[in-house]
């Protein structure tokens, strides 16, 4: 398996501080709005269809057990794949990082002598870059998803794993269609149907007349060297079937040992992630069946920092994700500011915690920090990842503010020191004088929430008065 290198992240990397986007999104009533009814919506959904699997709990642990064995063992794992994807003659490239992932791509695409690609939902492919060095080598991708396309239309970046317009209600993306699509009836509503109607319309001709595809993919099983595509819509299924050459783009970490180890995830996924009991297409692919789906098929796996993620043994869990978005969906601190604020193709909890990974602490310093810590994402995630142990993980692996690593060095050696600690119990006694505010510098602390009021007696003054009995 090949090591990562530090150059040629693509898309991951932070482009402002969390808390300076946060406060932006914050402000955006319309956003807010948006975000608050989709998750709602969403979680509803989901957790209606959770509650009729009796087993959903010994199902997140398989899943997790599923996981935590494909991770020992994926040099081994990636192997057999490749093995196997060859065997069924399809074709496999290593990359290292999304430089080389991307040269891969395009070169493959202009020996094909196309000028446009068609493309699945992939947040691989947004990870590295994949359109804007399609574009930059003169060849146009369409995106084929309707939550995608909306994005491309709209020039705009996904703000969800899931559903990467959620941002954007009916109104606004009629709006993007009247302004972007060509050929699209001007008297065009806003209802549902017809904006995907007018969708359909548009992506009808890439599908007929399109020779390459570009996906991305939810597993690869190791046993059979088959790739799966999980989807609403069907637009992928015509990208996956229609052109004449498929390119898979995979992060490492998708690959499962087996067929039986698949019908695990085709339980949880769509549950957690959509709330529906199954997805409404499924599609598998093994190599190339003559006369029948792409002739050419290539699989190309991605590593663009996940090897050094994998070192770290408390770390790697975030590999375990099966892009589900469950824990955006449960999470406060998503739906008040939205996916963009996170400044990385991965937003909410598993972003937080994934993204720094995958390049570094120090380019992503504030997002371990974009959470409450109140668990929610943990109990949400189908396979069970311990987020908020990630995120607490990350912080001590990054650089703390000024104010606050001054404030816990003070805090420490006040510790240390029994009777300057005991001084500091009655010092509390002030905040009678100053009420629930605290003084500044540490007023920042008490703008946003209420200073709890000091208990009218101290652990120690209750243990001296329980040991001499009065």
């Amino acid at each position: 398996m090949p090591v990562t290198a530090p150059a040629g992240v693509g898309n991951l990397r932070e482009q402002e501080p969390f808390p300076v986007a946060a406060r932006r999104s914050l402000a955006d009533a319309q956003l807010r709005g948006n975000l608050r009814h989709a998750t709602s919506t969403i979680r509803a959904k989901s957790g209606a269809v959770i509650g009729e699997v009796p087993d959903w709990q010994e199902l997140r642990a398989v899943g997790a057990a599923i996981k935590a064995d494909t991770m020992a063992r994926l040099p081994e794992l990636l192997e057999q794949l490749e093995a196997a994807v060859t065997a069924a003659g399809g074709s496999v490239h290593w990359a290292t990082d999304a430089v080389e992932a991307n040269r891969i791509v395009t070169d493959l695409v202009r020996a094909a002598g196309a000028d446009r690609v068609m493309k699945v939902k992939s947040m691989a492919t947004q990870e590295i870059g994949l359109n804007e060095a399609l574009e930059a080598a003169g060849i146009t991708p369409v995106e084929t998803d309707l939550a995608e396309l909306i994005v491309q239309l709209g020039h705009d970046r996904p703000s969800h794993i899931l559903v990467p317009a959620i941002h954007r209600n009916r109104a606004e993306i009629r709006e993007i269609f009247l302004r972007e699509m060509p050929g699209v009836d001007p008297h065009l509503t806003d209802e549902p149907a017809a904006l995907a109607a007018a969708a359909r319309r548009h992506l009808r001709e890439t599908f007929l007349n399109t020779r390459v595809a570009v996906s991305g993919a939810n597993f690869a099983v190791a046993q059979t060297g088959t790739l799966a595509v999980v989807e609403s819509e069907g637009n992928g299924r015509m990208c996956l079937t229609l052109p004449d050459m498929l390119i898979t783009v995979m992060g490492i970490e998708k690959v499962i040992p087996t067929w039986q180890d698949l019908g695990v995830f085709l339980q949880l996924l769509p549950r957690a992630s959509t709330g529906e009991r199954m997805n409404p297409y499924t599609s598998l692919w093994t190599g190339v069946t003559p006369g029948d789906g792409p002739q050419q098929v290539h699989l190309v796996l991605l590593d663009n920092g996940r090897s050094a993620v994998l070192a770290d043994e408390t770390g790697r869990q975030a590999l375990h994700c099966i892009r589900c978005s469950a824990c955006l969906n449960v999470c406060p601190v998503y739906e008040r500011t939205g996916g963009h604020a996170y400044g990385s193709v991965y937003p909410g909890p598993i972003g937080a915690v994934l993204s720094p990974q995958l390049t570094g602490p120090t380019d992503n310093p504030t997002l371990p920090y974009a959470s409450s810590l109140c668990g929610a994402c943990y109990d949400a995630c189908p396979v069970k990842i311990n987020i908020p142990e990630l995120l607490v993980h990350l912080r001590a692996h990054t650089p703390h503010p000024r104010a606050e690593a001054t404030a816990m060095a003070a805090a420490a050696y006040t510790m240390d020191h029994p009777l300057l600690y005991a001084a500091a119990q009655r010092a509390t006694r002030l905040t009678k004088i100053t009420g629930r505010a605290l003084p500044p510098p540490l007023n920042a602390w008490t703008t946003s929430r209420d200073l709890p009021p000091p208990p009218p007696q101290t652990f120690r003054q209750w243990w001296a008065e329980r040991e001499s009995g009065s």
